[in-house]
């Protein structure tokens, strides 16, 4: 029964003991860690990996033989006082004479605390465990067949995750001719008979108690190992010697010019790595987050193009009498210094990259990056003090200003045009300077004038075009509290004459006038005195992305107490008494941020003022041509009014609120007291309700 049990996988014959758990069993490994991690070191196979392998290997073994939890103890003496007779027999199987004169004497440089460890299950079980890993750490048996029958070298054991030491290499103190003949015999036994050999010599165990342990540690045949074991001679005072001390470390630095080769290597590597996962980022759903595209400092054909001066498109001055688009796309290039490749090259630079020292600006809704491909140059000359570069990408007007005298910094400013027609498209903004503006024309204008919308009897003054380009004209730049001018463009084509106001920003805004959807823009002096009260309300539109301005009268409101001369609006003389209601809508580029302003005008006041205003409502528009407002107004005689009115097409008019009244019709007047407040609503021919502008 013994040899069939031996043939297979024997069991574990020892009997379970007292349990112990995981701090009891770290007590036992940290007060006796130095003798375990030279019991592991003895147990384990001189390798080719070193002394220093083997060092850390034992080490890591003992840091890792605490149970999990709670496990059952062997129930094994930790280190049994052997009598002479045991001693006797044991040195007669070794081959040596018994020494029964002297003393039972333990290994040197051992500890003395056997009887700490007698009994100690936490010891007994630690043990075990680190027997059991440095039996399993030896070399695979398969690989080493392989290896040895293809004639190569046996491979070290891989190192242990921890500890790890980085360049330093550890090893015990050598010891005499002594312990290198011992370590040499000890290398060519199995690993289960070093182990059987170490727990005789070091731990101080019976033959059976030996047994029990490589039995219970996952030994094939112990009994075997004990056989095995018999064949070199006890050395128990040989194995407390510093050569067999993982303790006791001297330290050396590893080949230093090795480690200096791998760690150029490791770099290089790392980089090239770094390299290849920049340029061959997966596609779609891979892990470069750009998909297909190029990697960011990849060179593009189109921003390449979009930088040379050569590349930039230049329009024959004659395509706009044939093509069928009267927009910036037909106009030509002009300017003194369209030939300048170095005052071009800059600009384009400077609108891919601008620098710190560039004032860059952009209307509302325009973007302000670097041309997708080579853009239109529209004009290259002297304008006052700077050189500039106008420059058209099919989306935006870009104007690129320097000074002439070389000084530092530039100015950049962005236009959004697209969808821009024949009365957008007739001028641009070249410059300003001391407070006056010069415009670059479309090739199609052929006169060009300046006229003050608040004086819609005067005559325009004529402005003088040179290359396409206008005379100064005085901005429009009222002063604070006061509206004494507001001066437009003039310009004439073929379509007749237009008016257009600088709010700003590049592309000057086209002042219309009319009911929206037929509004006028060809009657320069008509569109002026539907303006003139108004103009000075053009100032709160500056900097929104204007492209268009229309004026709607779309109400006459009969103002009471009209005969009472002396109020606060007077009758003018010869004239009736009758106020004008103007509703403004400013379109932009954008579309989005729309501003509508319903101004009231009575008589002999200088300018009108605004009852009500709103963004990004549909009123006074071609969707909606339609308006409501009211205002508090105080005639000659001290009383307060509420006067609504509303567009053609409304039949009633309710006021709700701080004063209440109805009128049928489009005007409502209500007399009221200062301050009140009221909602409106209003009823149109359809039966649709119409509400106030606010």
């Amino acid at each position: 029964m013994q040899s069939q049990h031996a043939a297979k996988r024997p069991t574990p014959s020892l009997p379970d003991g007292p349990l112990v758990d995981v701090g009891q069993a770290e007590a036992a490994l940290v007060e006796h860690y130095p003798r375990l991690v030279r019991l592991a070191y003895l147990i384990l196979p001189s390798e080719p990996g070193g002394r220093g392998r083997r060092v850390l290997t034992s080490h890591a073994l003992v840091q890792r033989a605490l149970p999990r939890g709670r496990t059952a103890a062997p129930v094994i003496p930790a280190q049994p006082r052997q009598s002479a007779g045991g001693r006797a027999a044991h040195s007669a199987r070794s081959g040596r004479r018994p020494d029964r004169s002297a003393p039972a004497a333990r290994p040197a440089g051992t500890d003395d605390r056997a009887d700490d460890r007698a009994g100690d299950p936490g010891y007994a079980l630690v043990r075990l465990q680190v027997v059991r890993t440095a039996l399993r750490a030896g070399p695979s048996r398969r690989r080493g067949t392989r290896r040895k029958r293809a004639g190569l070298p046996a491979l070290p054991p891989l190192p242990p995750p921890l500890p790890q030491v980085w360049g330093l290499r550890l090893f015990p103190r050598s010891g005499g001719a002594d312990e290198l003949a011992l370590e040499q015999r000890l290398s060519a036994l199995s690993g289960p008979a070093r182990a059987a050999w170490v727990l005789r010599g070091l731990e101080r165990l019976s033959d059976d108690d030996v047994r029990a342990v490589l039995t219970d540690a996952g030994a094939a045949d112990a009994a075997g190992a004990l056989r095995e074991a018999d064949r070199v001679p006890a050395e128990d005072r040989l194995l407390g010697s510093p050569e067999f001390d993982p303790c006791s470390l001297q330290a050396r630095p590893t080949d230093l010019v090795r480690r200096r080769r791998r760690l150029k290597a490791a770099l290089a590597a790392g980089t090239a790595l770094v390299v290849c996962g920049a340029l061959f980022g997966l596609p779609d759903d891979g892990w470069g987050p750009d998909g297909a595209a190029a990697p960011p400092y990849a060179l593009n054909r189109a921003a390449q193009a979009a930088l040379d001066p050569g590349k930039l498109t230049r329009v024959s001055p004659a395509v706009w009498k044939t093509s069928a688009r009267t927009d910036f796309s037909v106009w030509p290039a002009r300017g003194d210094l369209a030939g300048d490749a170095g005052l071009l090259r800059r600009a384009l630079a400077v609108w891919a990259r601008p620098g710190e020292r560039v004032r860059v600006s952009a209307t509302p809704g325009t973007p302000s990056g670097g041309p997708a491909g080579p853009p239109q140059l529209l004009y290259a000359g002297a304008v006052d003090n700077a050189r500039v570069v106008i420059l058209h990408d099919g989306l935006r007007i870009a104007r690129y200003a320097e000074p002439v005298d070389g000084a530092e910094g530039a100015a950049l400013d962005f236009a959004r045009v697209d969808g821009a027609d024949r009365a957008g498209a007739s001028a641009l903004v070249l410059g300003r300077s001391d407070g006056n503006v010069r415009y670059l024309t479309a090739p199609w204008v052929r006169a060009a004038g300046a006229r003050d919308l608040r004086e819609p009897d005067a005559d325009a003054a004529d402005l003088s075009l040179t290359g396409g380009v206008t005379s100064p004209l005085a901005g429009p730049a009222p002063k604070p509290g006061s509206c004494a001018s507001w001066n437009v463009l003039e310009l004439t084509d073929d379509a007749g004459t237009r008016l257009m106001t600088d709010l700003g920003e590049l592309v000057p805004a086209v002042l219309t006038a009319g009911r929206p959807g037929a509004a006028r823009e060809t009657a320069g002096a008509e569109v002026s005195r539907t303006w003139s009260p108004f103009a000075c309300s053009l100032a709160s539109m500056r900097s929104a992305g204007v492209r268009s301005v229309n004026a709607w009268a779309f109400a006459e409101q009969p103002l009471p107490d009209a005969s009472d001369a002396g109020g606060e609006s007077p009758r003018p003389e010869g004239g009736g008494g009758s106020a004008a209601w103007v509703c403004t809508r400013a379109e932009t580029w954008r579309g989005g941020g729309t501003r509508v302003q319903a101004q009231f005008h009575t008589p002999g006041a200088p300018v009108g003022v605004v009852a009500a205003q709103a963004e990004d409502v549909p009123q006074c528009g071609e969707r909606e041509p339609r308006v409501l407002a009211g205002v508090l107004w105080k005639s000659g005689a001290g009383t307060w009014y509420l006067l609504a009115a509303g567009s053609r097409g409304t039949t009633s008019v309710t006021a709700t609120g701080g004063v209440e009244g109805t009128a049928q019709g489009n005007l409502l007047t209500l007399e009221t007291e200062q301050g009140v407040q009221a909602d409106l609503e209003g009823t149109l021919e359809n039966g649709e309700p119409v509400t106030g502008l606010r």
